[in-house]
């Protein structure tokens, strides 16, 4: 032997275990599974909603009297124009507001309120509305507000109070306030 090169190293006690095989790799089929697994999720989830679309019909609400005017909606006088013309001396604010559809969404069952405003003041006005959403003991279950802003006298506006959360069949709409101010521009 070569005095240059150390010695080589003692061979290893023999093992009670026979020789361990190397693992294979299954990174293709995990990441096959994991793919199908989330298409199949996602193609579930879309069948759960395009049944629940399917089935829900949409839903209509009661729409109630107004609480600070005492006047009542729209839906009370069919056939009658539920907004009163501004005249020379001008109108109260609560009468130039109007719900003319309250429904509930028929995926996210939140209510909604469609108004209607005409300006019966004598110049451009701006409007805010509140609407609260009452369930069939008249409790308040949600509550939305409108803004129109500059609307000019004479002048009709259409606008949307959204609810927001799950309200219970029988829900229904009602104005609780109209602020109604001198327009800015």
């Amino acid at each position: 032997m070569s005095d240059s090169f150390p010695p080589p190293p003692p061979s290893p006690s023999p093992s009670p275990w026979p020789p361990s095989q190397p693992r294979k790799q299954r990174t293709g089929l995990i990441v096959t599974l994991s793919v199908g697994g989330g298409l199949l999720a996602a193609t579930a989830v879309a069948a759960l909603v395009y049944t629940a679309m399917d089935r829900a019909a949409p839903g209509s609400l009661e729409t109630l009297p107004s609480r600070s005017a005492g006047t009542p909606s729209a839906e009370a006088f069919p056939g009658e124009d539920p907004v009163a013309e501004p005249s020379a001396t001008g109108t109260a604010p609560e009468e130039d507001v109007r719900i003319t559809k309250c429904t509930v969404d028929s995926l996210t069952n939140w209510p909604a309120a469609e108004l209607r405003v005409v300006n019966g003041s004598g110049g451009p006005a701006d409007y805010v509305v509140t609407v609260e959403f009452v369930d069939k003991d008249g409790t308040r279950v949600a509550d939305g507000i409108a803004a129109v802003l500059a609307l000019d006298a004479g002048k009709e506006a259409k606008e949307k109070a959204q609810g927001l959360g799950d309200v219970p069949r029988g829900t229904k709409c009602r104005i609780t306030e109209v602020t109604r101010t001198v327009s800015g521009g």
